[in-house]
C-alpha cells in the first residue's frame, strides 16, 4: 500500500501544488490553467509528462467535469438539477466512489474492490488530503479523482459566493 499526501497552498495564484510520498518526495505535480478557458488541471509525473487531465466542460447547462488518464476518458462528474442542495453524480465504467466525497472522506472501488481511500486532514492551513493506494496500477486514476472532486468543490464554492449566479 502506497500513501500519498496532497497539500494545497492557501494563497497560490498559479493553482500549482505537489503530491508527495511518505518521505516527502515530490511524486506528482498538479497545474491548473489560471485564467484560461476551458478550466483544466493537469497531473504530471516526475518527468513532467502529463498522466491525467481534468477539464471543466464549457457551454453546458449544468457544470460538467471530464477526467482523462493517459489520454482515455475514465469518468465524468455532473451537477444535477436541484432547487435545494447541490447534487453531483460520478459516471464511470467499473469505478465507483463510496462515502462522503463532498467532505473528501471516501473510497474508490473498481468492480467492487477497494483500490484507494481518501481522507481530508482537518485543522491544516489549506486543503490537505491523505490518499492510500491499494492497487498500484490505479494510482493515477485515484489521484485524478481526488483532484477532480476538489476542482468541483472549488467551482461550487466560487459559484456560491457570487450572488449573480
Amino acid at each position: 500500500m502506497r500513501q500519498l499526501f496532497i497539500k494545497q497552498k492557501v494563497f497560490s495564484i498559479s493553482e500549482k501544488f505537489t503530491v508527495k510520498d511518505q518521505q516527502e518526495n515530490d511524486i506528482y505535480f498538479v497545474e491548473g490553467s489560471f485564467l484560461r478557458l476551458p478550466k483544466t488541471f493537469s497531473i504530471l509525473n516526475p518527468k513532467r509528462e502529463e498522466v491525467a487531465l481534468i477539464t471543466k466542460k464549457m457551454f453546458t447547462f449544468l457544470p460538467k467535469f471530464m477526467v482523462e488518464v493517459n489520454g482515455q476518458e475514465i469518468l465524468t462528474i455532473n451537477k444535477e438539477f436541484s432547487f435545494l442542495k447541490a447534487r453531483y453524480t460520478i459516471d464511470a465504467a467499473g469505478i465507483e466512489v463510496r462515502g462522503n466525497w463532498w467532505d473528501m472522506d471516501f473510497q474508490v472501488l473498481q468492480h467492487g474492490k477497494i483500490v484507494g481511500e481518501v481522507s481530508k486532514k482537518w485543522f491544516t492551513w489549506g486543503d490537505s488530503y491523505h490518499v492510500q493506494i491499494q492497487e498500484e496500477e490505479m494510482e493515477t486514476i485515484v489521484l485524478a479523482i481526488v483532484v477532480a472532486i476538489d476542482c468541483v468543490k472549488a467551482d461550487h464554492a466560487a459559484a456560491s459566493s457570487n450572488p449573480a449566479t
